[in-house]
């Protein structure tokens, strides 16, 4: 959003859920719908980028909802280093993913931003909801 901001786009959030874009952004001249995707996923040199749902919750069908170029107009993503690409709906290839970093995508980089904070969970480390004072045999 501060992106699109910065660049004189107002800025419009669906109200409620809407499953073709999380984003409308309007320079003037028209709205341009806009699905956002990060990820913190680097393999083999390219940021691999899942462009398809696979559900989210514990009641998941088994369906997987792939993008579809007509219901939006823009890709924008962001990794996990704050590189950024904006990429029209017709020139994203994959089905399930699509890998960015490389030359395909290459004319749809954007300057970087703030890159993507990951938390490192450890081994020892307990549920916030979790009481790790209690002690075996005794009720949370």
């Amino acid at each position: 959003m501060l992106w699109f901001g910065a660049r004189g786009a107002a800025v419009f959030m669906p109200v409620f859920h809407s499953p073709d874009f999380d984003l409308i952004a309007d320079w003037g001249a028209g709205v341009a719908r806009v699905q956002v995707k990060t990820s913190t996923c680097f393999r083999n040199g390219r940021w691999e980028v899942a462009v398809c749902t696979r559900g989210g919750n514990r009641s998941w069908s088994g369906l997987v909802k792939y993008l579809d170029p007509s219901r939006y107009d823009y890709l924008f993503v962001l990794v996990a280093d704050g590189r950024r690409w904006f990429i029209p709906a017709p020139a994203v290839g994959g089905t399930s993913s699509i890998l960015l970093g490389g030359p395909r995508y290459a004319d749809y980089e954007i300057e970087a931003g703030t890159p993507i904070q990951v938390a490192t969970p450890t081994l020892d480390s307990a549920p916030p909801w979790r009481d790790t004072r209690a002690v075996k045999g005794t009720r949370l």
